[in-house]
């Protein structure tokens, strides 16, 4: 099965080089302009890739060709480099709340606005957000290593520091919300 999607944007001699040697490929070859773009609900796909020889802006995983005639072998190297890519990426991205949080680069997104993160505030969100509530001695014992009958407020600081800044990046006051017996991510 076929699960990636090679799209040619706005480059009709490109699509028939391609098209013509698909057979040779493990993707998909699809002809798309700008009419059949607006059409298409790219979430549908799991892994695809956006090739053009013009500089488009709002399009992603756009692949853009702009040395053009180049080596078919070269060609295919580039497009199998970025489907790889598209999908070490996807696979880095999570979901948290309204935001994407992507544990590559340790960055939590919205709306164009990225927060950097340190790799034990992933590890905070992410523990809070795989157990919906959490209590702070399951934070001590599973985020730091930390005996629970040890007294210590690094939890309660980590997560003061951590609402800080989404409200000073979001605007978020209510990111993690403290509810009685835990802590759980809104």
């Amino acid at each position: 099965m076929i699960s990636k999607n090679l799209f040619i944007y706005d480059s009709i001699k490109l699509f028939e080089i391609l098209n013509e040697i698909k057979s040779k490929f493990n993707f998909e070859v699809n002809y798309i302009d700008k009419k059949e773009y607006n059409k298409i609900d790219f979430q549908n796909y799991k892994n695809y890739l956006i090739i053009t020889t013009n500089s488009y802006e709002g399009i992603n995983n756009c692949l853009i060709l702009d040395k053009l005639p180049e080596k078919i072998s070269k060609l295919i190297e580039k497009i199998n480099l970025e489907f790889l890519r598209n999908q070490f990426s996807s696979q880095s991205e999570i979901k948290v709340g309204k935001y994407l949080l992507d544990l590559n680069s340790r960055k939590i997104n919205f709306e164009k606005i990225h927060l950097d993160l340190t790799e034990k505030e992933c590890d905070l969100i992410l523990f809070i957000q795989s157990n919906k509530k959490v209590n702070l001695k399951k934070l001590q014992k599973n985020v730091w290593g930390h005996s629970s009958d040890l007294e210590t407020h690094t939890v309660e600081t980590h997560i003061y520091r951590l609402r800080k800044k989404f409200l000073n990046f979001f605007n978020d006051n209510n990111f993690i919300i403290s509810k009685k017996n835990g802590y759980k991510i809104k």
